[in-house]
Order: structure tokens, then C-alpha cells, then sequence
């Protein structure tokens, strides 16, 4: 890129929010045997290192890359050379190092060393890149010229024609390089995705360190890394299971909600294209099939799809990207029975009364707080089963409910402003509420919520099918209820949810 491109590209990273920037050289063009200058462009990492810092200060956190094997341009009798130039970069202002592929831990760890005796401070991070394909495997290495030891490549061996077998090698090889690094003090891990992540997801989920060294969540949700959200406090509830979908609606508003919410005056959520109605957690339709019925024909069968998601034996809905969080599993029991009883439960957390702000299943915020919880259930359910929880509601003063059908037919007993259903008391603090109930927010939700039926369960059939039917059916039919019990000390939520079948026995 020539320089007024470098320029344009910072320009936009920085209006943007970014503020990490890897910054490479390049490899040559394809087809040629050396990397060319680009007319006004630069020759090396270091001309882009220096170029940031001059017209950005610290504006930017500069990553460079490290080879622990020597560039594949280079020779390995060069690695003496390549670290004094990593210096070079370092020195230029780069604030860490990002590891080229390796398969060799003490490869790694001897590059390390030899940094930190030339006199190089800053953290390097290993880069590891799962084994994903055989073919895929042997061309980067090839091209990166990194070694392989013999005992990953006898493994590799027998089962190269194998893919999944392949993949499965992989996992098993980045776990095991994965825990050594961690053992030997590496201050972070780097995957290489290659736009593939369910490698690295499984590498993670095998990683027990990871269990060891829970982090302190700042708010009960996961927080944005662009600055222009680092103030964000307070977010509606319902998008608590597709936060990238609640990202993206928000991202135009000039100002984000910082302790309390606001009224109804606030900004207009965005629209959502049809690739956000992807799944993000990458499942394909053969897998998300297998999950949700290879074809359901009752509203039993849906029913029990619900259950096993609660129960951990599948790890995604349509309105979840993920596998329930763990505070869920105080409730797992009511949530089968309710889902059994058709109240088809999409997002829900149990009161919390004082839990201590360390809690690793409730805690957030601060040191020495502590954190309250409303009892929440959004679910789907037949008009039936909307007179059985209007019938209930009115028995219990506590709870507010507000529900709506894909038409736009609501009930409701519940105040239109906004009410907390989270909040934390911390030394010397004002009380924060980081998530709440809204009804102008829910019903903005409701829409995205009943696409979900078909944009990514309904599609998997033919339009023609039973399965597709019985969807549409759900879809077009039932309402979408949002319900909170204000009594966070002795209430009881799932009273609402009369079952109309026999309760879900465990396992």
C-alpha cells in the first residue's frame, strides 16, 4: 500500500474505535520470488511501526510479528539476524510480539530466550494454528518452512485421508501445546483461525486451565472493545443470548446508555441484514439439523428440542448462540419441566439475593460488592399456555409480564419505563444496574425473535414438509412473553408455568 493508503486505513481504524493494529510488511505478490516496494510505499515492518507512532502516538497498540524459526525468506542460519531486527521493531514502538506457526514448543521457548537476551521486554505471544486439513497442513509448512517433529508427523500419517480424524489430531496436538506454553509462563495464547474456528473452540473447551483461572466479569454481559462503547452500562435483557446482534443494531448511536437507561426518546435500533440472522457460532445446517430434529412433527418434538438445551445435551437454539450460562443450572430442573410443559424458554436467569461480587457463578463489578438478580423467563408459548401465565400473573403481585404475538396482539401488566432486573451495591459506588426490562426495546426484539423460527430453524426443511408446517405454525401462532417476579428475596417464578404434562424426571 502506498502511504496516503497506510494513512486512509489508520484514519478509518481509528474513527472506527480500533485501537490494536497488527502491522506487517506483506508477503510478495503471488507469483513472485521477492516482495517489491509498492510506489510511495515501505520496504519493511519497521517503516510501518515508526509511521504509526509518528503521526498516531499512542493512539494504537502495535503488534509485530516474531519468527521462531526465521522468516520463510530467510535461512535458519539467520535467526541471530531476525531477532536483532525484531528489536529493531520493538524499538520502533511496537508494544508485543505475535509468534509465526510453530509445532515444536521448545522451538518457541528458545526463541524467547533469545529475544529476552537481546534485550527484548515486551510479551510475546505464541501463535499456534490448529491442524485443520492434511493438504492445508503440509502446504503452510511448506511455505512458512516450519519444522515438524517426527512424532506429529507418524501421527499424522495413517490418517491423512482421514479429514475428521485429522481435525480431531489437531485438537488433541493444540490442547497439549496450548497447556505447555501456559505452564511455561506464556503471557497469552494466538490461533490462527484461518476463518475456521470450531478447532479452536474445542482446543479451549479441552484446556482445564481455563477452569482454573476464571475472570472477573466487569458487568453481567460481555463488554464491547470499541472505545466509543467503553462507557456502555446498561442493555436490555433480551439480546443476553446474540449480543453480536445487539452490537449491530446499536452501532450508530452517538451516545450509549451510562447508568441508567433513558426514555423512550432514546435512538432508534438499526435493521438487521440477512447475514445477521446467520448463526455466529458457525454450525452448519447438516449439524444444526442434527440438534433440532432431522424432522420434527409435533409440538412434542419441539418441545423436547427445548428440553435437551437445557439439559446440556445440545448447545444451541436459534436464540442462542451458545450453551446456557452457568448460573442457569441453579434452575435446569424448572426450566425442563416448564420447557416439557410447551413454555419454550429462550433466555431466563433466577433471583439472586447478596451474592458477593467474587461469586464465580454470579459475581461481576468490583472487589467487596454485592450483586441482585430479579428472576427473568422469556419464552414462547400457545395461546393456551398465555391464559395459564395471565391467570397466574394474577395471583402473584410480584410479577409483571408482557407478551405479543407475531401480529403485534399484546398483554401486559408491566410499566412502561425501564426496570432493573440486575444491579450491584460496590464500596463507595453508586448502585449499578446493568441490565433491565423495557417494553419499547422488547417489542423492537420480538421481531428479531419470531424470524429466528424460520430464517434459521424452518429453512432447514422443504418448504413443503411436515417440519417446515409444524414451524410456521409456531411461528405465526404463538406469542413471545417476557416475565419478571420483583421478588428477588422469596419469589417463586416458575409458579407460573402450571405444567400440563408430568414433570420432567432427571436422569
Amino acid at each position: 500500500m502506498a502511504e496516503q493508503d497506510i494513512k486512509q486505513a489508520l484514519d478509518q481504524a481509528k474513527d472506527a474505535g480500533i485501537r490494536n493494529i497488527l502491522a506487517l510488511r506483506g508477503d510478495p505478490v503471488r507469483g513472485a520470488s521477492s516482495f517489491n516496494e509498492c510506489d510511495r510505499g515501505f520496504s519493511h515492518g519497521v517503516d510501518l511501526v515508526r509511521y504509526i507512532r509518528k503521526h498516531y502516538g499512542n493512539q494504537f497498540c502495535i503488534a509485530v510479528a516474531g519468527y521462531p524459526e526465521g522468516h520463510a525468506e530467510s535461512s535458519h542460519e539467520d535467526l541471530e539476524a531476525g531477532v536483532q531486527y525484531l528489536k529493531k521493531k520493538v524499538d520502533a514502538g511496537a508494544d508485543f510480539v505475535i509468534s509465526q506457526l510453530f509445532y515444536d514448543v521448545s522451538v518457541f521457548l528458545d526463541f524467547v530466550q533469545a529475544c529476552r537476551a537481546a534485550g527484548i521486554t515486551v510479551p510475546i505471544i505464541p501463535g499456534i494454528m490448529p491442524i485443520q486439513n492434511y493438504g492445508g497442513f503440509e502446504r503452510m509448512t511448506s511455505f512458512c518452512k516450519t519444522f515438524v517433529p517426527d512424532d506429529v508427523r507418524e501421527a499424522l500419517e495413517p490418517i491423512k485421508d482421514n479429514d475428521e480424524a485429522v481435525k480431531d489430531y489437531g485438537v488433541q496436538l493444540g490442547i497439549t501445546m496450548s497447556q505447555q506454553l501456559i505452564d511455561a509462563g506464556v503471557p497469552g495464547l494466538h490461533f490462527y483461525t484461518l476463518n475456521l474456528e470450531r478447532s479452536v473452540r474445542r482446543i479451549l473447551e479441552g484446556l482445564s486451565s481455563l477452569s482454573r483461572h476464571v475472570p472477573r466479569r466487569e458487568l453481567p454481559w460481555e463488554t464491547s472493545m470499541l472505545s466509543k462503547r467503553a462507557s456502555e452500562s446498561v442493555r436490555p435483557i433480551y439480546w443476553s443470548n446474540r449480543p453480536k446482534s445487539y452490537v449491530h443494531r446499536t452501532a450508530m448511536w452517538d451516545e450509549y446508555p451510562n447508568g441508567r437507561w433513558g426514555n423512550s426518546e432514546s435512538p432508534a435500533f438499526g435493521e438487521l441484514t440477512e447475514s445477521h440472522f446467520a448463526p455466529s457460532n458457525t454450525w452448519t445446517p447438516v449439524e444444526r439439523r442434527s440438534m433440532w430434529g432431522d424432522a420434527p412433527a409435533s409440538k412434542e418434538d419441539i418441545c423436547n428440542v427445548f428440553v435437551r438445551y437445557v439439559r446440556g445435551e445440545i448447545s444451541s437454539l436459534p436464540w442462542c448462540d451458545a450453551a446456557l450460562h452457568d448460573e442457569t443450572s441453579t434452575v435446569q430442573q424448572e426450566l425442563a419441566n416448564a420447557n416439557a410443559a410447551g413454555f419454550l424458554t429462550i433466555n431466563s436467569q433466577p433471583r439472586v439475593n447478596g451474592a458477593v461480587s467474587d461469586d464465580p457463578m454470579f459475581g461481576w463489578g468490583g472487589p467487596g460488592g454485592r450483586v441482585y438478580q430479579k428472576a427473568y423467563v422469556e419464552c414462547f408459548v400457545s395461546p393456551e399456555n398465555m391464559k395459564t401465565i395471565i391467570t397466574n400473573a394474577a395471583k402473584k403481585p410480584s410479577v409483571q409480564y408482557h407478551a405479543v404475538n407475531l401480529n403485534g396482539h399484546s398483554y401486559s401488566n408491566a410499566s412502561k419505563s425501564a426496570v432493573a432486573v440486575t444491579w450491584g451495591v460496590f464500596p463507595n459506588k453508586e448502585i449499578q444496574q446493568p441490565t433491565i426490562v423495557d417494553s419499547s426495546s422488547f417489542l423492537v426484539w420480538k421481531d428479531e425473535a419470531f424470524a429466528l423460527w424460520l430464517k434459521l430453524w424452518a429453512s432447514l426443511y422443504e418448504p413443503s414438509s411436515p417440519s417446515f408446517k409444524l414451524l410456521h405454525e409456531i411461528h405465526d401462532t404463538y406469542f413471545l412473553v417476557s416475565v419478571v417476579d420483583n421478588d428477588f428475596m422469596n419469589g417463586h417464578i416458575w409458579d407460573l408455568f402450571e405444567a400440563s404434562v408430568s414433570p420432567v424426571t432427571s436422569p
